[in-house]
C-alpha cells in the first residue's frame, strides 16, 4: 500500500470525512435516485463520493461529509 493513502485508495487530504453507503435497486428510477440524493445533498450536508453500478442493475452509491470538530473557546 502507498503512503498517504486510506485503504479503500482515497487519498487523505488532512480533511476527515463521515462515510455512508445507499444501495439502490434496479426498480429504482433514475429520477427517484436523484431526487433522493439531491436531498440527501441538501438537507443533510452529504456529497457524493463514488458510484458504482452493477450487472444486475442494482447500484451502490457512498456519500461522505466532513467533520467539524468544534474547539474550546475559552
Amino acid at each position: 500500500m502507498t503512503e498517504g493513502l486510506e485503504p479503500d485508495g482515497w487519498r487523505a487530504r488532512g480533511a476527515q470525512y463521515e462515510y455512508r453507503v445507499l444501495t439502490l435497486d434496479r426498480q429504482t428510477s433514475r429520477s427517484d435516485a436523484s431526487r433522493l440524493l439531491t436531498d440527501e445533498a441538501e438537507y443533510g450536508r452529504w456529497e457524493l463520493a463514488r458510484s458504482r453500478t452493477y450487472s444486475g442493475g442494482a447500484r451502490k452509491v457512498w456519500l461522505r461529509r466532513k467533520i467539524i470538530r468544534v474547539r474550546r473557546t475559552i
